[in-house]
Parts: structure tokens; sequence; C-alpha cells
């Protein structure tokens, strides 16, 4: 084992560092905390943090894949800090999608939009979800000042997960309670 990977990554937790509305990423450079940059990586750690919780939800062999896109999010949170990836994000991206489609044939076709719900896991996944969006709203407003974010096909990773937390939702409810829009069901 080599002397670096010996170093603790992080010794200190408290640092003040922010305490003026500003802070480091990886590449060394100080942010104020309303930076794109910063947004994201808040934004990856929140829906790292709600995978982690629907992990707990989850039978062992889903707890273990949702354990796997938690180290991706972290992978994204990297890159986001700073500028640089080994990943392949378009290969990665399939591998997601092809993961939504296997859960998905086991379903049957929506008629309408699904309320979230239908029982504590299928919550979770849910919210989860929404996170996974929000974080892919972060991406691509950082990415349009950052080459290094654009450059990648993060954001399309980030879609294709929340995809996938959709429709794991859809497998992991009891029940499922259809929208009912305004004035009954739509007549097209």
């Amino acid at each position: 084992m080599n002397e670096r990977s010996r170093r603790n990554r992080i010794d200190r937790v408290t640092t003040r560092g922010g305490d003026a509305g500003e802070t480091s990423l990886a590449d060394g450079r100080r942010y104020p905390k309303h930076h794109p940059r910063i947004e994201l990586v808040g934004a990856l750690d929140e829906a790292t943090s709600f995978i982690g919780l629907l992990a707990e939800e989850a039978d062992s062999a889903t707890a273990a894949k949702l354990r796997a896109f938690q180290s991706r999010l972290f992978d994204l949170g990297a890159l986001a800090a700073t500028g640089r990836s080994n990943a392949d994000w378009s290969a990665l991206a399939k591998d997601v999608e092809g993961e939504t489609e296997a859960l998905n044939e086991r379903l049957e076709p929506l008629r309408e939009f699904v309320l979230p719900g239908g029982g504590r896991a299928a919550a979770t996944a849910h919210v989860a979800r929404t996170v996974v969006r929000r974080a892919e709203r972060a991406w691509w407003r950082a990415a349009t000042d950052t080459r290094e974010l654009a450059d990648t096909d993060g954001g399309i990773f980030l879609n294709r997960l929340a995809d996938c937390l959709f429709v794991l939702a859809r497998t992991l409810a009891e029940t499922e309670v259809l929208w009912e829009p305004l004035g009954g069901p739509s007549k097209t």
C-alpha cells in the first residue's frame, strides 16, 4: 500500500472554510455556495442519500443495485468537483436503460400517470426519483458553463437513473393509484 492510500481522505469535518458563503472543490478553486457546480454536488449528495434510504427498504439484490447507483453518483460528484472522469457515462447510461427495460417487462402498461405512493418502499423510490431529476437539472445548469461536464454523458446517466427509479417504484408498489384528472378520464 502506498503512502497516499494510507492517508485518511477526510480527517476533519468542521473546517470553518465555508462560513463566509464560499467553499472549495477538488480543483482547488473557491466557489460561492450558490454556484451551479456546488448546487450540482449538493443535488448529487441528496440523490445518493435518498437512494441509500431506498436501499434500506429493498431486498438484498435490489439493495446491491442501488448501492452501485450510489457509487456512480459519487463518481459524478467527483467529476463535478475535479472536472475529470475515467467513466464511460454513455455505456453506464445504457446499462441503466437495460435494467429499466428488464424491470418494465414485468409490469402492465400505464393508462395514466401514477400518483407517488404504493407503500413505503415504492414511495421512497418515487422520492429518490424526484431528487435524481433535481440532480439532472443541476447537471445541465452546471454543464452550460463547464465544458468537462458538457463533454460527458453524465446528464444522460441521471436521466436514465430517474427512469429506472420510476419503474422500480412501480415494481415495489403494493398498490398503484392512477391520477384522476379533473372532469374525469380524458376521452382522447
